[in-house]
């Protein structure tokens, strides 16, 4: 399938399953007039396929590991991994958790464990301000990983991408909002 019909495929599944209008309060705690579960796409089959293909594309040369914050990312990550396997060139798959474990090693991250300085890129379903995602680049690079790139499905245009570039992180979502309205209004 190309990557023309893997990104159509995907759009219809957002505004399909994803994507409400209403009155809405944001994790950032913004009032929006619309909203997007990305998980009603990322846990279905078909998206997470399209997902997993459509962000293996765009990985720098050398990552060894994508990784996200829990739960949102859980899907795209697992699913970005298995996709790199069937396609014979595996990129491990790492969780970030928000609190630290309270048992056992008391740990942020769940996955392999990887050499210092692997190369990770962080996953995202949604990203408005940019700072869910910070977090786990935050955690990571505590743990000695080296990320430099974000990688989401939406950009809500509404300041993350600015804020990933004022941190010195190389950012990309598939879609904007914009797209979404767009392809909506047809």
């Amino acid at each position: 399938m190309s990557e023309t019909t893997l990104r159509q495929q995907l759009l219809d599944l957002l505004l399909r399953y994803a994507y409400q209008e209403g009155d809405f309060t944001l994790s950032s705690g913004q009032k929006s007039s619309y909203y997007i579960n990305g998980k009603e796409v990322t846990l279905r089959a078909e998206g997470a396929l399209c997902l997993g293909k459509l962000l293996l594309a765009r990985l720098p040369q050398g990552t060894q590991a994508v990784a996200g914050l829990t739960l949102g990312a859980d899907p795209l990550v697992t699913a970005v991994s298995v996709v790199s396997a069937l396609e014979n060139c595996p990129v491990e798959a790492l969780i970030v958790r928000k609190e630290a474990k309270g048992h056992g090693t008391q740990a942020y991250l769940e996955g392999p464990r990887l050499s210092q300085g692997a190369r990770v890129v962080v996953l995202e379903d949604v990203v408005t301000t940019g700072k869910s995602a910070m977090k786990a680049v935050e955690r990571l690079r505590d743990a000695g990983y080296a990320v430099q790139q974000i990688l989401a499905i939406v950009d809500r245009e509404q300041g993350g991408r600015e804020f990933y570039g004022a941190q010195g992180l190389d950012f990309e979502a598939l879609f904007t909002i914009s797209d979404l309205k767009q392809e909506k209004n047809r």
